[in-house]
């Protein structure tokens, strides 16, 4: 049952109408706020022309903004790799050591990167941070000789995206406390991201529809 806040938001979006991003993002801000930052979610519909969509569509983009989060990024690697990642700013660097904290249920981070020569001491507890999508893949770009470059991007805001099953992207793009222009930023280069991301889809536009909303508010659909 939606909440008496979110029924007054309601009342300010016209239904079914596509706003241009600036208009939604007035409206977004019109809202009542939370007691706490709220999260601009962004929620995207694809043209997939397909009964199954395959799970491996993903991607990434560095927000210009950033994401608003403190990123906390572990790294499971060795020797001089150990030190250009602490040098890097990453939360944490150790070996054994993370994958016994993890087998014992401490899991302290929101990215875990390693280098290809760990990833064996990594699969140990595949089957704990796989489900929490937290298992190191080169594909995501987690496992990686160029380690100090994988944290500095994942501290600044790299933030990486997958369609879900029903042909969907949802991914958080900044904070309500963003000015709008920073806000507007990165919607833009997460669109873009995905327009230009190597899809198995149909020719043509592969976004139907974009909406917008925060955290605890209804969506805002724009124009894609």
């Amino acid at each position: 049952m939606k909440n008496k806040r979110y029924a007054e938001s309601l009342k300010a979006v016209e239904e079914g109408r596509a706003y241009t991003l600036e208009e939604g993002l007035k409206i977004l801000k019109s809202f009542k706020k939370a007691k706490f930052d709220e999260s601009v979610e962004m929620h995207i519909s694809l043209n997939t022309g397909m009964k199954k969509i395959p799970q491996s569509i993903t991607g990434s983009v560095s927000l210009p903004a950033g994401t608003g989060k403190t990123v906390r990024v572990a790294v499971i690697t060795k020797g001089a790799k150990a030190e250009e990642a602490l040098a890097a700013g990453a939360d944490k660097v150790g070996g054994e050591d993370i994958i016994i904290e993890i087998q014992a249920g401490k899991i302290d981070f929101d990215v875990l990167l390693t280098t290809p020569d760990c990833m064996k001491d990594v699969a140990k507890v595949a089957r704990i941070i796989g489900p929490r999508g937290l298992m190191p893949t080169p594909k995501a770009g987690t496992v990686t000789m160029d380690i100090a470059a994988a944290v500095k991007n994942y501290k600044a805001g790299l933030l990486r995206w997958k369609v879900d099953s029903s042909g969907n992207i949802h991914a958080a793009c900044g904070k309500i406390s963003f000015a709008d222009d920073k806000l507007a930023e990165n919607i833009k280069a997460f669109l873009e991201s995905v327009r230009s991301a190597k899809m198995p889809l149909p020719a043509g536009n592969v976004i139907k529809k974009v909406s917008i909303a925060t955290t605890m508010s209804p969506g805002v659909r724009i124009s894609a």
